[in-house]
């Protein structure tokens, strides 16, 4: 049975048996979603601007770790922007996934892996303060192998109602994200999908 070991964005390694993956249904947005991001000058390399975003959501929610994760096709989402509170740097480690351009920014687009994709689908928020207290999100390979116990993600969705991707932070242990939280992601949210159409437009 075949096998990808890969460095995960957040710290650690994933073995993941390929028959396993519980890829998405098909997403009639795929392609339009790809030519979207295109439209926008998002491609698959990192972006500083997204690093330092990830850094501020990390600093005013209190988690250890925060991502800007893009869908970029059908099989990937993207991390062009990432953030490591543990180091105080942005994130940079090898990976050998999908022949990632700039190492370690790709993860598979699996409902197995991660919680972003559920977020694109519900297109709404999403909070998990322990993560184990929710069977259907309790078996994630991020939270054994990795040792993500919570996350906190809400959808980036732009003014013509494509859902480009997701702003989320995880931590390694339980975290009490609130109200505060929940209120904080989906702002942030929605300020970075403003900066992202101004600067499209050179505004």
């Amino acid at each position: 049975m075949a096998e990808m070991v890969y460095k995960s964005p957040f710290g650690g390694e994933i073995a993941i048996a390929v028959r396993h993956l519980l890829l998405p249904p098909e997403d009639p947005e795929a392609e339009a979603r790809t030519r979207r991001l295109r439209e926008l000058g998002i491609e698959d390399k990192p972006v500083p601007e997204f690093d330092d975003f990830a850094r501020e959501l990390a600093q005013r929610t209190g988690g250890c770790y925060a991502g800007v994760n893009f869908l970029v096709d059908q099989s990937r989402q993207y991390y062009a922007g990432l953030y490591s509170a543990a180091a105080d740097t942005t994130v940079n480690l090898e990976s050998p996934l999908l022949d990632d351009p700039v190492p370690g920014r790709v993860m598979p687009r699996s409902f197995d892996i991660g919680f972003c994709p559920h977020v694109v689908k519900r297109r709404k928020a999403l909070v998990l303060e322990d993560v184990r207290d929710y069977p259907r999100f309790a078996g994630n390979h991020v939270v054994d192998a990795i040792g993500i116990h919570s996350y906190l993600g809400a959808p980036l969705i732009d003014n013509t109602g494509m859902v480009l991707g997701t702003i989320c932070v995880v931590d390694q242990d339980p975290h009490p994200w609130g109200q505060q939280g929940l209120e904080t992601i989906k702002t942030m949210a929605a300020d970075l999908v403003e900066r992202i159409q101004r600067r499209a437009h050179g505004s």
